[in-house]
């Protein structure tokens, strides 16, 4: 499915050729995000992922990258994580010298003039208004901050404070970016219809920088000490209350992942879930509600997210904790069980079918994990599960005392829900 490469310069290179599409995606990771920032500086990953699309020499601002993508049809887009930031460019294949030549060009001959530095900065800071007017893509950011800390890397904002944003220095957004924007810490994954030979030219063409010190990123592990339920409040008129309720669970790698990816699925991964049935279609309290597993390097979390009736929002918490209760007492049917199973092979066919799918597969793989699974091994341990693995996992990760809750909605005491979280 995909073989590796590596230049002298120390870039890394994935290929994974696909002779059933005539698109071609290309994907740059690099290990920088949020986690690995403090406090003064925290959200400067963001600001440089923003700062890149803003000009190079070649390319002297925003319109002449764009245009030069737009005049093919490609499909483009960066993103920041907390642990990761991203760039691809997706082409028809007969285009992949442009997608080398202007992701490479941005990355590693971005200008950052001081007035788009400054433009940039109402820019982001509207960004930021936008998430948190938005209950609904906010609220997970509120629940990982009051489970992994505030005062924790991970438990930052990706896009980090105003205060920040409008202060920090272009002298220290550069030392940031030209401390680990260069080709020894990139891992570029290429996935489509393409040439072996030609890419590993073009990677050597558009990437021949001298070989840079590789900065090998080191991340503060998160240390839960919580000894009982947590409850963060943000204070809004709203008609619907948002709601995130979950725990702390495992890291990337670890095998108990697979199990708590099927106990996800189960309690709220699609409409014929428990929650969805028990929540919505019964009860009529919500119309969105889902359970997700999100999972870092050293830790991860289990959650249920909800916009729920504001008037019941009581009787929702005590429901979703009630599904938990159950699970943890009876655990899953063989049917449910095998259900799920089958929902994530159905899912993971359809999103292989595209080649940016594949590349983010396969590249983030790398850069997290350091090693590749090819999804059918991923396939084989899912199917592997059993329903007593299930039951296990949710008694040793449903416990009270280690309860996260965030509402957003027209509340200001947390007193009134804590006698609701029990499980």
């Amino acid at each position: 499915m995909y073989q590796e490469k590596k230049l002298a310069n120390g870039l890394k290179l994935i290929l994974s050729p696909l002779k059933e599409t005539k698109a071609v995606t290309v994907l740059i990771l690099l290990p920088v995000g949020s986690r690995y920032e403090t406090k003064e500086i925290n959200g400067v990953s963001h600001f440089i992922e923003h700062l890149m699309f803003k000009g190079t020499a070649k390319r002297p601002n925003t319109l002449a990258i764009s245009k030069a993508l737009d005049a093919v049809g490609a499909e483009y887009n960066a993103f920041t994580s907390k642990d990761h930031t991203g760039y691809y460019v997706k082409v028809a294949a007969d285009k992949i010298e442009l997608a080398f030549d202007i992701l490479s060009d941005m990355l590693l001959n971005s200008i950052f003039d001081t007035k788009e530095i400054d433009k940039e900065r109402g820019v982001i800071v509207e960004e930021i208004n936008m998430y948190e007017d938005n209950p609904l893509m906010y609220i997970q950011s509120v629940f990982e901050q009051i489970t992994f800390g505030a005062d924790q890397p991970l438990g930052q904002q990706i896009a980090g404070p105003r205060s920040v944003i409008k202060n920090v220095s272009r002298e220290k957004i550069i030392a940031y970016r030209d401390k680990f924007y260069n080709p020894a810490n990139m891992i570029v994954t290429v996935a489509g219809n393409f040439d072996a030979k030609k890419v590993t030219a073009l990677s050597q063409k558009y990437f021949s920088t001298p070989k840079n010190k590789i900065v090998e990123q080191k991340f503060k592990p998160v240390k839960i000490t919580q000894t009982k339920p947590q409850i963060d409040l943000l204070h809004k008129k709203t008609e619907q209350v948002n709601l995130c309720l979950g725990f702390p669970a495992f890291r990337l790698g670890d095998p108990k992942i697979y199990p708590l990816l099927l106990l996800a699925i189960i309690l709220g991964g699609n409409m014929s879930s428990r929650l969805f049935i028990n929540v919505r279609e019964k009860e009529g309290l919500a119309y969105f509600i889902r359970a997700s597993v999100d999972s870092y390097q050293d830790i991860g979390t289990i959650f249920v997210q909800a916009g729920l009736d504001r008037k019941r929002i009581k009787q929702a918490i005590s429901l979703i904790l009630l599904e938990l209760k159950k699970i943890k007492k009876d655990g899953a049917t063989s049917e449910e069980l095998q259900s799920a199973k089958e929902f994530v092979k159905g899912k993971l066919v359809l999103d292989l079918e595209d080649s940016e799918n594949i590349a983010d597969w396969l590249g983030k793989q790398q850069l997290l994990l350091n090693k590749i699974i090819l999804p059918s091994e991923y396939l084989k341990k899912i199917m592997a599960v059993k329903s007593s693995d299930i039951k296990k996992i949710a008694n040793e990760i449903f416990v009270t005392k280690k309860i996260n809750l965030a509402l957003i909605g027209p509340y200001k005491n947390k007193e009134e829900f804590k006698p609701l979280l029990k499980v």
